[in-house]
C-alpha cells in the first residue's frame, strides 16, 4: 500500500532553539524525511536560530552528523540529503537582547509575502522574549504563525502569562500549542475507531466499560533535562498535556465535524467536567513517586538524586491518579492514569476495559471467561489489539482463550508511518489547529492540575521511592487493586 504525499505551500520555517536536543532528535528529521518524499518544496527555507556563534556552513555539518542515524536507518533518503542540508541556514541571536533582531527581519522579509512558522524550542521562559521581538520588528504578520511547546507555564498564572503574551503578537488562530501525542498514528486512530465503526461507539460508555488505562513509561532517566525537570516533575511535565489529552481523545463526544473548533470544543468540555481532586482527595486518589537506583535493560543505573547531583529533592519521577468525568456517558468509569522514568518498560498505551459477561455459562474446567480489552499502543509498536474470548482449537473438550486480535501498523500497512512532529510540523504550514491545543483547553487543564498541586505542598510529603526497572511504587498497585482492578501487562 503506498502513501500519498501532498505538497505543502512554500514556507520559511525558523527553530529557536536549532541547536537543541528537540530539534537536532524530532524536528529537523522530521523534516528531512518530509523533504525527502517531495512534500516540502525546494525553494523553502528552514533557518535554526540560537546563541551558539556558527556559520551556515558549521550548522549544516552539525545537522548533517544529527541526520546519520536517520540515513543509516533508511538507505534511500542518502541522496536527498546534501539538498536538504542546502536549505538549512543558521543566524546567531540572544531573544533577550536586541542585536541582531533588525538584519534577521530583514532576511526573512526579503523573500515578500510567504507562510512563516516560528517554532519555539526552548524553555519556557523565553517564549515572551522572543514573541515580543517578532512584534516588534513585523515579523509576525501576514500568514505568521507561532508554535509552542509544553509545559506552558507551571501552573495557571505563569500559563496565563505566556498566553497573553503570545496572543498579544499571535491571534489564537495562528498559535499553535503543541503535543505530539496528538500526532500519533494511534491517537488519530482512535477516533476513526470510534466515529467511522458502529461497532464500538453503541459501547462506548459507562454500560459496557468497565475502567480506562492510560499509560505512558520510560525508562530513561533525567538525560539533559536536570535543570528542567527539578522544577518540574511529572505531574507538569506528562499529565497536564500528554496524559489529559489522551483521556480527553477517550471520553470526548463525536464531534459536529472533524473540524479543528468542534474537536476542541468537545476536548474542553471533558477538561471541565474532571472532578476535581483537592486536598482531602489527594492521599487516595494519587500517587507520586521517586526513583532509587536500580537496573535497567540489563544495567545498572543511579537514582534520580544521584542524577540530579543532590542529597535531597520533592520533585517526583512518577505520577499515578484516578481521574473520574462527571457527565452521563462516564458516571461511574474511573481512569487510571500513570507515567514516570526508569521504569520497567518503554511503553505508551491505552486500554479499554470492559465489563465482564453478567453469566458465564461454561463448565468451570473451560477456565475463566475474561473481560474483553480493546489496546491502543502509541510506542513503541503502534497498533491496536481487541482482547477476546475464544475456544482452544483442538479435541478434549472445551478450554477457553483470552487472546488479542491484534492490528501493527507497521506490517498492516508496509510502509513508513510519518512520526508525530512529521504530522504536525505539516499541519502548521497547512494552517490546520485540529491536533493542537487551543488556550482554554489548557487554562481547563492547569485549573484540575492546580488544586493536586496544592495538595502535595500542603502535606510535605516526599515523594515514594521504587527502584528503577520497576513499574513504581506499590501505592501504584494498592490505587488500583482497591477497587478490584489490575494495571495491565501485555503477555502476548
Amino acid at each position: 500500500m503506498t502513501a500519498k504525499t501532498v505538497p505543502v505551500d512554500t514556507f520559511d520555517l525558523v527553530i529557536f532553539g536549532g541547536t537543541g536536543d528537540l530539534a537536532l532528535r524530532k524536528l529537523l528529521p522530521g523534516l528531512f524525511r518530509r523533504y525527502a518524499i517531495g512534500q516540502i518544496p525546494e525553494d523553502s527555507r528552514i533557518i535554526g536560530v540560537a546563541r551558539d556563534p556558527l556559520s551556515d556552513q558549521a550548522y549544516r555539518e552539525r545537522v548533517g552528523q544529527a541526520l546519520a542515524a536517520v540515513v543509516q536507518a533508511d538507505a534511500s533518503l542518502q541522496p536527498r540529503l546534501a539538498a536538504f542540508l542546502d536549505r538549512l541556514g543558521y543566524r546567531a541571536l540572544d531573544a533577550t537582547k536586541d542585536a541582531g533582531w533588525h538584519e534577521f527581519a530583514d532576511q526573512l522579509l526579503a523573500q515578500g509575502e510567504r507562510i512563516r512558522v516560528f517554532y519555539l524550542s526552548t524553555s519556557p521562559g523565553l517564549f515572551v522574549a522572543i514573541c515580543n521581538r517578532l512584534q516588534a520588528h513585523g515579523l509576525n504578520r501576514g500568514s505568521a504563525r507561532v508554535v509552542i511547546e509544553k509545559p506552558i507555564g507551571k501552573d495557571s498564572a505563569s500559563a496565563a502569562v505566556i498566553n497573553d503574551a503570545v496572543g498579544s503578537a499571535f491571534s489564537e488562530s495562528r498559535i499553535f500549542r503543541i503535543d505530539h501525542y496528538l500526532g500519533k498514528e494511534t491517537v488519530q486512530n482512535l477516533m476513526a475507531l470510534r466515529f467511522a465503526n458502529i461497532l464500538f461507539e453503541p459501547l462506548w460508555n459507562s454500560n459496557y466499560i468497565d475502567h480506562v488505562q492510560i499509560t505512558v513509561a520510560e525508562t530513561v532517566g533525567l538525560e539533559k533535562r536536570a535543570g528542567y525537570y527539578d522544577t518540574s516533575g511529572a505531574l507538569r511535565d506528562m499529565v497536564q498535556n500528554h496524559l489529559l489529552q489522551l483521556l480527553c481523545m477517550v471520553a470526548m463526544e463525536p464531534p459536529a465535524a472533524m473540524e479543528a473548533d468542534a474537536v476542541r470544543d468537545e476536548k474542553l468540555k471533558v477538561l471541565r467536567a474532571l472532578r476535581p481532586i483537592g486536598a482531602e482527595e489527594a492521599a487516595q486518589m494519587t500517587v507520586r513517586g521517586q526513583y532509587r537506583a536500580g537496573a535497567s535493560n540489563g544495567r545498572a543505573v543511579p537514582g534520580y538524586l544521584d542524577e540530579l547531583g543532590r542529597n535531597d529533592s520533592r520533585i517526583e519521577t512518577f505520577v499515578a491518579l484516578k481521574a473520574e468525568v462527571d457527565n452521563w456517558r462516564w458516571a461511574g468509569v474511573p481512569f487510571y492514569l500513570r507515567t514516570g522514568k526508569r521504569l520497567a518498560e518503554r511503553v505508551s498505551e491505552i486500554v479499554i476495559a470492559f465489563r465482564p459477561v453478567p453469566h458465564s455459562i461454561f463448565e468451570p474446567s473451560a477456565g475463566p471467561v475474561v473481560a474483553n480489552k480493546l489496546v491502543m499502543r502509541l510506542q513503541p509498536d503502534e497498533g491496536v489489539k481487541l482482547w477476546l474470548m475464544i475456544k482452544d482449537p483442538g479435541p478434549g473438550g472445551l478450554r477457553l482463550q483470552h487472546v488479542p486480535l491484534d492490528m501493527s501498523f507497521a506490517e498492516a500497512f508496509g510502509v513508513h508511518q510519518p512520526e508525530a512532529y512529521e504530522r504536525l510540523l505539516m499541519d502548521v504550514v497547512r494552517g490546520n489547529p485540529t491536533l493542537f491545543m487551543r488556550r482554554d483547553e489548557v487554562e481547563a487543564a492547569w485549573n484540575w492540575i492546580d488544586p493536586i498541586l496544592a495538595a502535595w505542598e500542603g502535606v510535605r510529603d516526599a515523594p515514594k521511592p521504587y527502584t528503577a526497572g520497576s513499574w513504581g511504587p506499590s501505592a501504584a498497585v494498592a490505587l488500583i487493586e482497591r477497587d478490584g482492578r489490575t494495571w495491565h501487562e501485555d503477555s502476548a
